[in-house]
């Protein structure tokens, strides 16, 4: 029995180098899991980082800046309102007149559906 026992502490011994050895097996998996993961995480952000820019750079190149588009807006509106403005300016005196005459010549007329009874 003594000789089965020096054979049982080797086994033992070998189980549990075997079994420490997984453990740091599965331990530097665990940490190459996560390295790749932060890599991976880094590597994501640069590629939306450039997928945004050229996004920008194709919208700007396309419809020019906001600050463009804003200026060629408030243009327009001036063109607009002063186009209104003369064209108010113009015809003021001609709606005055027309106005005037509609409401001071009053022409009595009988309605159209008037039936005398």
């Amino acid at each position: 029995m003594a000789s089965q026992t020096p054979g049982i502490q080797q086994l033992l011994a070998a189980e549990k180098k075997a079994s420490e050895k997984v453990a740091e097996a599965r331990k530097r998996k665990t940490k190459r899991l996560k390295a790749a993961k932060e890599e991976a995480k880094v590597d994501i952000e640069n590629f939306r980082g450039q997928v945004e820019q050229k996004f920008k750079d194709r919208e700007s190149k396309i419809l020019g800046s906001r600050d463009d588009v804003r200026m060629q807006m408030d243009q327009r509106q001036e063109d607009e309102l002063r186009s209104l403005n003369a064209q108010t300016q113009q015809n003021k005196d001609k709606v005055i007149e027309r106005v005037l005459e509609l409401v001071c010549h009053v022409k009595p007329e009988l309605h159209v559906n008037y039936r005398p009874t």
